[in-house]
């Protein structure tokens, strides 16, 4: 045997030993899209922003994603966008939905595109066989660290002081403790000046209950002009927060936010009420936030989530997402799972059932984890669910695009 004859038959033989050993995989099925349905879980969130909407993405293989987000109005003409397409083409229907309706859209529409995405990429990781982040390139983290935000923890007596509340909520596994600005009851009388005092006064006893080390969060919910903003977050400096959220009114963060960056050394962090990245590339760009609070489905799914987190890994900007609903959750799981920078998540449902996701967060002392269950790796009780639209026909012929010559999506 010559030498050339002889590495043909190695390499053949390789060939070979490792087709024996890989385990077939069965082919992705062709796909269409057949129908689009809204339903109203129990119990709906009435604030938009948290909108837990359930959508499902019905295929002519048998495949279905579930979403969730939006609105019945939202959805239905954007879903007629998706009608008869191949549901595998998630990034050409991502422009399709946000660019064939002649106005760019505004946060709330977004929101529903956000919704079918999530669909689609369930639908994508089921077709794979593969959880979703697999799909995206596999974990960056062994779990997603969390904070809580209801202040649920098992064992924890009502009337609670802020104190034990942060204790209590480092010692069941959470990453943090997170607080309101100085609370009071809503729909009252809420004064600026006399309330940054209170706060530096809460922010010594939670720093107190979390101990040296231990990491808590201060949420300002935009209720302080920007000069009570500087002064409350150089009260509490020296107390270390994780991060201060919404110093100042979202309407106001182009303005604001630079101006703050540079008048205090807290972290920031902010956007829990925006939409997609062109929303806050600038911010993020000239490093005036430390932490984004970008969300599933309101930044648009997580093919928009993947730009932004893009965004954020250049310019050294931490994502601490917003909660929604719980599918979303579960989404975020995989999707930020595979960032490569600083995660927290808000999580709220520590001791609670969801009726109608019975499967879908996998959370153990103060913690999710990912799991490898196919697409999104979550499951529905129907039962629970009110079925509130259905899209089965494709848009009117009035909304419209343009192709380049290579069949991508240019404006009309």
């Amino acid at each position: 045997m010559n030498r050339r004859t002889f590495f043909q038959s190695v390499a053949a033989a390789g060939a070979a030993g490792a087709a024996a050993s890989t385990p077939a995989r069965a082919a992705v099925p062709k796909m269409k899209i057949k129908r689009v349905r809204t339903y109203q879980p129990p119990n709906p969130n009435p604030l938009f922003n948290q909108s837990d909407m359930v959508v499902t993405i019905e295929t002519d293989a048998g495949i279905t994603g579930i979403g969730e987000g939006g609105s019945k109005d939202l959805i239905d003409p954007v879903a007629g966008r998706l009608i008869g397409q191949d549901p595998s083409r998630i990034e050409h229907l991502w422009q399709d939905m946000t660019r064939s309706f002649f106005y760019p859209p505004g946060r709330e529409k977004i929101d529903a595109i956000g919704a079918l995405d999530l669909a689609l990429w369930d639908i994508r990781g089921k077709a794979l066989g593969l959880p979703v982040h697999a799909v995206l390139g596999g974990m960056a983290r062994n779990y997603c660290e969390c904070y809580n935000t209801a202040g649920i923890i098992p064992g924890l007596q009502r009337g609670a002081t802020l104190k034990e509340r942060a204790h209590a909520t480092i010692e069941a596994g959470y990453r943090a403790f997170r607080m309101g600005a100085a609370d009071t009851p809503s729909n009252g009388v809420f004064n600026t000046h006399e309330r940054v005092n209170k706060i530096a006064e809460d922010c010594a006893a939670v720093r107190e209950g979390v101990g040296k080390n231990g990491d808590w969060c201060i949420d300002f919910h935009q209720r302080f002009d920007l000069i009570d903003a500087i002064r409350g977050c150089e009260l509490i400096r020296d107390f270390a927060p994780y991060f201060v959220e919404d110093a100042v009114r979202t309407e106001a963060f182009d303005q604001d936010l630079p101006i703050l960056r540079q008048k205090v050394s807290v972290p920031l962090a902010a956007g829990e009420e925006w939409g997609y990245r062109w929303d806050f590339n600038k911010l993020v760009e000239s490093h005036s936030l430390d932490y984004i609070r970008a969300t599933l489905p309101n930044v648009g799914g997580i093919t928009e989530m993947l730009k932004v987190a893009a965004i954020c890994e250049t310019h050294f900007v931490g994502i601490i997402p917003h909660f929604t609903g719980p599918i979303s959750t579960a989404a975020l799981v995989h999707c930020l799972g595979t960032f490569a920078g600083p995660v927290l998540m808000e999580y709220n449902y520590g001791g609670r059932t969801i009726p109608h996701m019975p499967v879908g967060l996998d959370f153990k002392n103060g913690k999710l984890y990912p799991n490898d269950r196919p697409g999104l790796g979550v499951e529905l009780d129907m039962s629970q669910l009110k079925l509130v639209s259905e899209v089965t026909e494709p848009n009117p012929p009035r909304t419209q695009l343009y192709y380049r010559p290579d069949g991508s999506i240019t404006n009309w």
